[in-house]
């Protein structure tokens, strides 16, 4: 069993108690709610006559169902059921006083994405969301849950969750990354070599080199599909990169508080005498731009490789691909850049940067959009002037939401439309469309894909 990883720690300092089942009741510093899994719970507290325990610890926004155009985020949305949704949560939040960052405000945005800009997302916290994809905010060391809705109600009532303690598997990649390989081909490369159901029952510690050079937001994409590899959480240990990134933060510490702060997160990282359950070690030297072939996010090789010789003929036989075939030259229809997994300002940037180097403008037959992960992202954006090299580009500019990542707002694929995605699942019918085809890619290779008209990476597209 583990001992004395950064998990253990602070699975360790939140424990309330361990029951005769074995699971431990387990503190929840921050909550995390959206539009989506959270009315039901907030159902379940008013029949049961109780009170959110803790309301200053649970904050609120709207990302899943918010129309990404101007036009159509006026009230009320067309589709009803999501103007709804947005009503209901606009309603508990006033009713249990909880932190709301509506349509409108600053800080707005994808919940995964808003945690970490306004610095409610620390090191050392454990943090529960009803999302599968709160596994994110491991990129500052803490520990974070994605949980279901009746999970949702316990934490709202009681600030605790019930879990059995996983295992830790440490996953080093050292080495230098090659030039056109971003944090997204490193955990599409880890999902690719551990399968989606390597993880179950694991907590994934990222660590070496490769993953110690990223940057705060190219940390926040791999552990954001930890759980796309099956594990119940994944954590990076917190550095001075993460103590800058969060310096000056709206909820975080300031003056002294903060340096007294930084010292407890630097002190929390795994120790030199850690154990681990399991360690995988990936050469990042090795990597190349990834892609996925199939309708996992564990289906996939690099561009310029084959489909493998026992590839799922399900997978293959929906994607419209053939076994041996490489996926790089692969028609598109349609373009995708934004979600929680790479719809930060840094992934922007780099997309906006490729256009520019290159001289990259969209296929003609491509729609393709870039949609902020956030309202600070949309106007960061904007200040730096990336909306105008998107648009120049043939890029649509959209307002901050999950967008086509998944089906519930107006941004869906038709179709049999095939799309190159920045996102983070590729399952059937996951953009919208029952026979849609998706394929995860980085930015960079999204704006490769969207110019050349089919799959490509930008190191093919300028060579």
């Amino acid at each position: 069993m583990s001992q004395n990883t950064l998990f253990d720690k602070i699975w360790s300092a939140h424990s309330v108690r361990v029951l005769p089942t074995g699971q431990t009741q387990l503190f929840i510093g921050l909550h995390l709610i959206h539009e989506v899994t959270s009315p039901q719970a907030f159902d379940m507290l008013r029949k049961r006559e109780l009170t959110v325990r803790f309301p200053k610890r649970t904050f609120a926004t709207v990302d899943h169902i918010v129309p990404t155009t101007e036009e159509g985020r006026e009230r009320p949305f067309l589709d009803v059921i999501a103007d709804d949704m947005l009503t209901h949560i606009e309603q508990n939040c006033r009713e249990f006083d909880i932190t709301f960052f509506g349509l409108g405000h600053e800080g707005q945005g994808i919940v995964h994405v808003i945690g970490p800009e306004l610095g409610l997302t620390q090191p050392g916290l454990t943090i529960a969301c009803g999302d599968s994809h709160t596994s994110t905010h491991g990129a500052f060391g803490a520990i974070a849950f994605g949980i279901g809705t009746t999970q949702v109600f316990n934490v709202l009532a009681t600030q605790c969750l019930l879990l059995k303690k996983p295992k830790v598997r440490q996953i080093k990649v050292n080495g230098e990354l090659p030039p056109g390989v971003f944090a997204k081909d490193i955990i599409l490369a880890i999902i690719g070599k551990l399968g989606v159901k390597g993880g179950i029952g694991y907590a994934y510690e990222y660590t070496g080199s490769a993953v110690d050079g990223l940057d705060m937001e190219g940390r926040m994409t791999i552990c954001n599909m930890s759980i796309e590899g099956g594990a119940t959480c994944g954590y990076i240990n917190p550095d001075q990169t993460t103590v800058e990134y969060l310096k000056g933060r709206a909820f975080v510490p300031k003056g002294a508080r903060f340096d007294q702060a930084a010292k407890q997160w630097l002190e929390l990282s795994s120790g030199s005498d850690a154990v681990y359950d399991d360690v995988v070690e990936i050469d990042g030297n090795s990597l190349s731009p990834m892609t996925t072939w199939g309708i996992t996010p564990g289906q996939v090789v690099g561009m310029d490789d084959p489909i493998p010789n026992d590839a799922d003929p399900e997978a293959l036989s929906f994607m419209g691909l053939t076994v041996g075939q490489r996926i790089i030259g692969t028609k598109i229809d349609v373009a995708f850049i934004g979600s929680c997994t790479n719809g930060r300002i840094s992934d922007l940037r780099e997309a906006a940067r490729a256009i520019t180097e290159h001289g990259l403008t969209v296929a003609s037959h491509v729609t393709a959009l870039v949609v902020p992960g956030s309202e600070s992202v949309r106007k960061q954006a904007e200040t730096e002037g990336l909306h105008e090299i998107f648009r120049n580009a043939g890029f649509e500019w959209r307002e901050a939401g999950c967008s086509m990542c998944l089906a519930m707002n107006p941004d869906k694929l038709e179709g049999s439309q095939r799309c190159a995605a920045s996102s983070n699942r590729n399952f059937k019918g996951r953009q919208g469309s029952p026979t849609g085809r998706t394929h995860l890619m980085s930015p960079a290779s999204v704006v490769a894909s969207a110019a050349a008209g089919e799959i490509a990476s930008l190191q093919q597209l300028v060579a």
